[in-house]
């Protein structure tokens, strides 16, 4: 059944940060194009339920990186490898 003008659809709000309901205002070849939030009025792009990719701030991440190769003792950003049978074989030698 295609979507109507003034129908309801559930939809992620932009401005409330949430999946709620919502009122189909404009259609784009019987699709949803612009929606109203039904809690806060405000009109958005259809977002077909989907909530927007979360934000990274690049020097975040650098510093994390950073922190975590001095942390593990790494250099170049290579994963190290630890068996956990090798500190007790270690302890049996000595």
């Amino acid at each position: 059944m295609p979507t109507r003008l003034g129908d309801d659809v559930d939809d992620y709000c932009i401005k409330c940060k949430r999946l709620t309901n919502h009122i189909v205002v404009s259609l784009l070849q019987d699709d949803p194009a612009k929606v109203r939030c039904r809690t806060c009025h405000s009109d958005h792009d259809y977002r077909r339920e989907q909530a927007p990719p979360p934000k990274v701030d690049a020097r975040k991440a650098a510093l994390f990186k950073q922190v975590l190769q001095n942390a593990t003792g790494s250099s170049g950003g290579e994963a190290v490898a630890t068996d956990p049978a090798a500190p007790v074989e270690a302890a049996k030698t000595e």
